[in-house]
């Protein structure tokens, strides 16, 4: 593993995905953040790093972590031994930032595919992974989701209105796009509106796909989500 600085070589070949670490652990009544959390005997990360390396991807996986975090990150794969390769580097104020950080480490053409992906999706299936590179590769960008389970209510000065549950998706990651698109979609200014990389690129005009996700593709945010992820990995055959 190497820790990149700017005179670090940029990445060149053709599949990356940028694993977005910059959780602080607040909501999971933690004294770490929650991607350093152990599942099923490892941290959370690893498992999510894990995920994207077993595809037939396999992509270049850059992490973006909080500097004060790097330290931790690397004794921790040494005490588990874990040697997937990946760039470890500072992130930003903002998710955006962060994202953007990634970006500017990666050299590439236009049409190299990137993925943008949270560390706390740790237990994200092949198939949804190889889907959404699949289907960015035809057609520019893949934003993994599933429909809505429950009736859904939109409430606006204080009066709700209830909405189509056939129309609302739930948004996950992998979000994957064409490198060229995603990175004149990323030299906008960042406006709080940003609440994912679809939303960065929707705003630089491009129309958003959605691609099938899993109700099984959870993310770690509260206490009781590790019980459940661990519930969901016992049931997944071993590697």
């Amino acid at each position: 593993m190497t820790d990149t600085t700017p005179h670090t070589p940029h990445l060149t070949p053709h599949n990356y995905v940028i694993i977005v670490a910059g959780g602080s652990g607040s909501r999971m009544q933690s004294a770490v953040p929650k991607q350093f959390l152990l599942l099923h005997g490892l941290p959370v990360l690893m498992h999510t790093m894990q995920a994207f390396e077993q595809t037939v991807i396999k992509p270049v996986i850059v992490l973006i972590m909080h500097p004060n975090f790097h330290a931790y990150w690397q004794e921790l794969c040494s005490k588990y031994n874990f040697n997937i390769p990946h760039q470890l580097i500072s992130g930003g104020e903002t998710r955006f930032n962060s994202v953007k950080n990634g970006l500017d480490q990666i050299d590439c053409d236009s049409n190299a595919l990137i993925a943008i992906h949270d560390a706390v999706r740790p237990i994200t299936s092949a198939g949804i992974i190889e889907a959404s590179f699949a289907y960015a590769a035809l057609h520019d960008n893949a934003v993994t989701a599933v429909k809505s389970r429950d009736s859904i209510r939109q409430v606006k000065n204080g009066v709700s209105v209830s909405l189509l549950r056939d129309e609302i998706y739930l948004v996950q990651t992998p979000q994957t796009f064409k490198a060229g698109l995603l990175k004149k979609a990323y030299e906008q200014p960042y406006t709080e509106s940003f609440t994912d990389d679809a939303s960065v690129v929707e705003q630089y005009g491009i129309a958003i796909n959605i691609t099938e996700g899993s109700y099984e593709n959870i993310k770690i945010t509260f206490p009781e989500d590790i019980a459940i992820a661990e519930l969901l990995l016992s049931k997944k055959p071993s590697a």
